[in-house]
């Protein structure tokens, strides 16, 4: 699976060929809690 970031999530929801998950916030290195998705299929 592929984890993205909530500011890349916004540029690809309108984009069907993508679907998310949410993580919730999760700890990046360097960058602290942020929202986190998995990106689940595309087609």
């Amino acid at each position: 699976m592929v984890n993205i970031s909530e500011a890349t999530c916004a540029l690809l929801k309108y984009d069907s060929q993508f679907s998310f998950e949410s993580r919730g916030k999760i700890a990046a290195k360097g960058k602290g809690e942020m929202k986190m998705y998995f990106v689940e299929s595309y087609t």
